[in-house]
């Protein structure tokens, strides 16, 4: 399993946020969740000025195995969209946590972050889930 970055944060569904220096937020599925979807095929994206809810589904990332729904980790504006994923869905596959970033949002309420878990817990909650 590859190493958590330190600076992000997690949903329990497996997708990470990650806030900038700008007060902007990327976010993408965590390299866990890409493991377990296998080889992507397809990403739908959200689109650039979409309004997206905190816990509601925004993005779709298909595999050959499954179709899952990328529920947006914080409220707020899609600010950029990686459009590079139309083309090479599988960079999630290789860099989950870089390249393989899915959308960017304006976040309307930072306060929101705080309520995802830290990458300590998120680990916890793998290991669990593995038992």
């Amino acid at each position: 399993m590859s190493e958590i970055p330190g600076d992000l944060k997690f949903l329990k569904s497996h997708e990470w946020a990650r806030l900038e220096g700008d007060g902007k937020v990327t976010v993408g599925i965590s390299d866990h969740a890409q493991g377990l979807l296998g080889d992507l095929v397809y990403v739908e994206l959200p689109n650039v000025g979409d309004r997206v809810e905190a816990g509601n589904g925004c993005a779709v990332v298909e595999s050959v195995k499954a179709a899952s729904d990328v529920y947006a980790p914080v409220t707020g504006t899609v600010t950029a969209v990686n459009a590079a994923l139309s083309d090479k869905p599988e960079t999630i596959n290789e860099d989950a946590y870089g390249d393989g970033w899915i959308f960017t949002v304006e976040i309307e309420d930072a306060e929101q972050l705080n309520e995802l878990l830290g990458p300590d817990d998120y680990a916890e909650l793998l290991e669990n889930d593995n038992h």
